[in-house]
Order: structure tokens, then sequence, then C-alpha cells
């Protein structure tokens, strides 16, 4: 498609580097925020460049967070007993929105996919580890999805896992489908997933 700018053209090509976002949604993107006031337009270009700069990461549990430990994690109220390991930051989301679980979180940032080059040490397993072997934690809940990918993961986390005899390790229940991800799943679903997890045997 023939482009009358050059800038039109170099923004609409920035849109398009976003997941699910083709050459057609990208120009409307565009030519909507130039109908927009210019402040509005400022704001939304400070805001992603404030997100980039400024956004931490929790110490503890690798959640985004705008200080140094998350709400979760500085909760007084949250279970510190127990911790479900996640995937990512949107599956920390999803779980949130469910509003029926109380404990804490671990953010490994990926799941082991040798295909796409991620091994054991690119993701948050070490911090996991060394979080389990606290005196408080008691229990870990995998909560990664439910494809060969997470099912590897969980497997080599459990390992690690197994010279700390205090801890039940549990999974979510598979009410969760088959080769889903937890940020598709529907809340009740969820929800139920996780009151109904079960013990991780490792098999």
């Amino acid at each position: 498609m023939p482009y009358p700018s050059q800038l039109l053209e170099n923004a609409v090509g920035q849109f398009a580097t976003l997941p699910g976002v083709g050459g057609k949604t990208a120009l409307r993107y565009v030519l909507n925020l130039l109908r927009r006031p210019d402040a509005e337009v400022d704001a939304f270009a400070d805001s992603i460049k404030t997100l980039k700069h400024e956004v931490l990461y929790c110490k503890v549990c690798h959640n985004i967070s705008d200080t140094e430990t998350c709400a979760i994690c500085a909760d007084i109220k949250r279970d510190k007993t127990t911790i479900c390991v996640v995937e990512n930051i949107r599956d920390v989301m999803a779980i949130e929105a469910t509003q029926l679980y109380h404990g804490t979180y671990h953010v490994l940032g990926g799941i082991i996919s040798p295909i796409d080059g991620i091994g054991p040490a690119d993701i948050e397993i070490d911090s996991l580890i060394a979080r389990a072997a606290m005196p408080q934690t008691q229990e870990i809940i995998f909560a990664l999805p439910t494809t060969m990918e997470g099912d590897t993961t969980c497997f080599y986390i459990f390992r690690k896992l197994a010279q700390l005899n205090k801890l039940k390790i549990t999974t979510i229940a598979r009410g969760v489908a088959i080769g889903n991800e937890l940020q598709y799943t529907d809340e009740i679903t969820l929800g139920k997933s996780l009151l109904n997890r079960t013990n991780f045997s490792g098999n």
C-alpha cells in the first residue's frame, strides 16, 4: 500500500510490530492518533516511555511493580506459606481476577522450550528454589500451561524440589483444557482448578 507520508509509514510500521496487529489495524491506530488533540497523543507516548524506563520487577516474585517489592508480596494478609508458580505476569492477573487465591506467586518469565532456545538458566528457577527452601514455605503450586513445555518445566522444578521433603507440591486441576494458557481460561474454571488442585507426583 503506497503511503502519502514517510512519517505515516514509519508510525504504521512500528504499530505493526505489536503482536496481533496487522498493517490495516496499525494504519487505523495511527490515523486515530492523528485526529486526537496533541495533549492526548503526548500523554499516550509519555505513558509508554515511562512504562519502559521506570517499571520495576519485584525482587521477590518477579511480578511487575512500581516498587522493589510488589503489592502482593508486601501484603501482610497474603498467605506467605504458599507459592503459586506461573509462566508470566498475565497469569498472575488471571488468577487474581478469580479472587480465590490468597497466597503469593513466583513468575518464571517463561517456560523451558529447547526449540525456542529457552533452558532452565533462562528463567527464574534458582530464585524459586531459594524461596522454596525458606522455613515459612509449605506448598508450591504449579500453575503452568498444560502443554508439553509447561509439563517439562514442572518436572524439572519438581526434581529440583525433591530434596525439600517438607514441601507439599501440587498442580492445578485439569479443568484447564490440555494445551490452554491460563490467560485464556475463564475465571470460574481457573478458580475451581486452583481450589481443586492435586498433588504433583512427577510421573
